[in-house]
């Protein structure tokens, strides 16, 4: 018969590194804080998503997990700035490609606006398709307007690192519009500015995930 812990007891064995605590507390909160992160997206696959950060977020700060308080509160609280954080990415997702809508028909790359529509679909079909923290860096970098050395700060990894990533989401996208010259060579000029950001800087490997 399994024992039932209080969430106070979970979330000292939490700060203390214990695993088997933090199940317990996934388990125990998982489908509230998926029902709570769905009021908010109306999507479950990205609340799926948001809940799964929240428990990343706890784990990777067990550490100053601050036991006097209630630790589910604690919870709705990270799912609520995730999705606050998640949107905020969203809405400049949503800018940068608006933007490059306005500026490709502005360049009378097309005069159609269908087929630019199409093309704007392809790249972003392509940006969601990279790997996850190639994505990552490169939303930061586009996206979010952050440098080189900003992105290497907050993910705890090299400038080299950072440029790599750019220079892999990049060349995919080359390849997906090898064909088309004229949108390639404007899409490039999007891109250009940042391979000249990079500086030599080195910090350790950032490990995120569920310790499960």
């Amino acid at each position: 018969m399994k024992i039932f812990l209080e969430d106070s007891t979970l979330a000292k064995n939490i700060k203390k590194d214990n695993k088997e605590a933090f199940r317990t507390l996934f388990e125990r909160y998982y489908k509230m804080l998926l029902d709570y992160a769905v009021t908010f997206t109306g999507d479950l696959q990205e609340a799926e998503d948001i809940v799964q950060q929240t428990f990343i977020i706890l784990w990777t700060n067990r550490r100053k997990i601050n036991t006097e308080k209630q630790i589910k509160s604690y919870l709705y609280r990270i799912t609520h700035n995730t999705y606050i954080d998640s949107y905020r990415k969203q809405k400049h997702r949503d800018a940068f490609f608006d933007e490059l809508k306005e500026r490709a028909l502005n360049s009378r790359i097309n005069d159609d606006t269908e087929i630019i529509d199409q093309r704007i679909s392809k790249l972003k079909t392509i940006v969601e398709s990279l790997p996850e923290r190639c994505k990552e860096i490169l939303q930061m970098n586009k996206f979010e307007g952050l440098k080189y050395k900003e992105i290497a700060e907050q993910l705890d990894v090299s400038v080299k690192t950072v440029e790599s990533h750019i220079y892999t989401a990049f060349k995919k996208i080359r390849e997906a519009f090898k064909d088309e010259d004229l949108f390639l060579i404007f899409i490039s000029s999007a891109f250009i500015k940042s391979f000249r950001e990079a500086k030599a800087t080195s910090f350790s490997t950032l490990k995120q995930g569920l310790p499960f």
